[in-house]
């Protein structure tokens, strides 16, 4: 089945309104001395540079240049469809206009080059807010534990602490058996010799470890 072809009315409006405009332009650069092809160009010109103004717009609608420009570019072509309704004599231009005409081709080429180069604005829509951090509660149903003391700072105008002390090594317990034995031992020695028995000499009687040994002869001087 054939696809059956429908005119858009605001293209086919659109291609009416730029093909008059478009003669009006050449008509005037034409009476305004730019004969030939320069005549044709200047339409030309106009419509490019409303069309980039157009086009940068789109993308930056807070861009005052394109606004400029676009402005310019729409006065231009309004300004030769209202030039040759009628109101001004075609034949017998003034010369401010033929100024402007001459002068038009600098000015497009300047505007042309400054919406090519320069920077292009963020667009607008791309414009978003950050999301907010989701809020955190801050009540509890338990209660959390106190938080550790600290020590306080040393002062340091205060005298040192004294140093610990080691304690005492507790002395082994001697059987009293034991104790009976190695005092006889050392009455034997003081009654044959006449002096007190040296601490190595019971320790090697009595075939025990130092600390009994040590044990048993304090144990001995104080009793």
């Amino acid at each position: 089945m054939a696809a059956t072809i429908r005119p858009d009315p605001v293209l086919v409006q659109a291609v009416i309104a730029g093909a008059l405009s478009f003669a009006h332009l050449h008509d005037l650069a034409e009476a305004s001395g730019q004969s030939g092809w320069k005549a044709w160009a200047y339409p030309v010109s106009v419509d490019l540079l409303l069309v980039a103004a157009w086009r940068r717009l789109r993308t930056a609608r807070r861009d005052r240049s394109a606004w400029t420009w676009f402005v310019i570019a729409l006065g231009a072509s309004l300004g030769a469809n209202i030039a040759t309704a009628g109101l001004l004599d075609l034949h017998q231009v003034p010369a401010w206009l033929r100024i402007l005409v001459a002068g038009w081709p600098a000015l497009a080429f300047l505007g042309g080059t400054l919406l090519v180069h320069s920077p292009k604005a963020m667009p607008v829509e791309l414009v978003t807010e950050e999301p907010a951090a989701p809020g955190v509660a801050l009540h509890r149903t338990d209660d959390p534990a106190p938080a550790p003391e600290l020590a306080p700072a040393p002062d340091p105008e205060a005298p040192p602490a004294p140093a610990p002390v080691k304690p005492a090594a507790t002395a082994p317990i001697v059987p009293a058996a034991l104790l009976d034995h190695a005092r006889k031992l050392a009455d034997a020695h003081h009654a044959s010799t006449g002096s007190p028995m040296p601490a190595d000499t019971l320790a090697a009687r009595l075939g025990l470890p130092a600390e009994t040994t040590r044990a048993i002869t304090t144990q001995l001087q104080l009793t």
